[in-house]
């Protein structure tokens, strides 16, 4: 390798990303553990624990995974510590772990509301700070915050997500601002429209052979016309995570297929024959 791509590199680095038993998570971990890093995962409970480990033992990738949920702060410093004894200590934090409720405004609860911003920004809070002591003492430390399209628009019935991950930019600001000067990036991913399992339902076909009406609509949106591929997101996060992006900090780098730079089109001119299909089997 030469001397420039080893900018590239993580060999030896710890790597924690939370919720990565599955989706986007492991497609981040799979990206790090090819690059030379250490994973390390929490997930809410011992059955995706379960579950991450044994998709990482497939892989051939050591994994340290243990329940932790990212809102309790007592179970987020345990990890931590824990981490820090057994593996080492962490070079690399995605705050990935995540939900979404899809209810209208008015109809939502203030529970489900706080329980939305408790994951998808408290969370992000809690691991950040947890990290952040010995993170300033090393130095030379990547924060990637899993941010959103919902980061910059609106959409019906998702007001607490869409607040959270706005949120959650301005966050990835402040660690920035706060943080630099000992040499912390602090940098979000904003994925696009991405097949995984959760999203193939908007994907397949309707009873009568025609397109799912969301799926006719996002393709109509974005200029590439398909839906990301957790692969499309892999390239991004190993170089926010690596020495070559030690001079970007507190961005928001969006890998939508250009939904957010294109007004898009009428559904109804789409041409099927020209779609590039997803491999829902592939789809993590």
């Amino acid at each position: 390798m030469g001397d420039f791509l080893k900018n590239f590199s993580l060999e030896g680095k710890v790597a924690w990303i939370t919720g990565a038993s599955y989706g986007l998570g492991l497609a981040y971990a799979v990206a790090y553990a090819e690059s030379g890093a250490k994973i390390v995962f929490n997930d809410i409970n011992q059955e995706l624990v379960d579950k991450g480990m044994a998709e990482y033992k497939k892989r051939g990738i050591e994994a340290y995974g243990a329940v932790c949920d990212v809102t309790k702060e007592d179970q987020v410093q345990k990890f931590v510590a824990d981490v820090e004894a057994k593996v080492g200590t962490i070079d690399i934090l995605v705050n990935n772990a995540g939900i979404i409720k899809r209810i209208p405004m008015h109809e939502m609860s203030v529970e489900q509301w706080n329980q939305v911003i408790d994951v998808d920004l408290t969370g992000p809070f809690i691991c950040s700070k947890a990290g952040l002591p010995a993170m300033m003492k090393k130095g030379s430390v990547k924060i990637i915050n899993a941010c959103s399209m919902m980061s910059e628009f609106g959409r019906e019935t998702v007001s607490a997500y869409a607040a959270a991950k706005g949120g959650l930019k301005m966050l990835t600001r402040n660690i920035c601002s706060e943080y630099g000067q000992y040499n912390i990036q602090c940098n979000a991913i904003g994925p696009g429209y991405i097949a995984t399992p959760q999203t193939a339902p908007l994907r397949e076909k309707q009873a009568d052979g025609s397109m799912h009406p969301f799926d006719r609509f996002i393709r109509s949106k974005t200029p590439a016309q398909r839906w990301g591929k957790t692969e499309d997101l892999m390239g991004l996060a190993v170089f926010l995570a690596s020495p070559a992006s030690d001079f970007i900090n507190g961005q928001v780098v969006y890998i939508d297929g250009g939904i957010s730079a294109y007004i898009g089109q009428d559904p109804g001119n789409l041409d099927p024959s020209k779609f590039t299909d997803i491999d829902e089997s592939q789809a993590q």
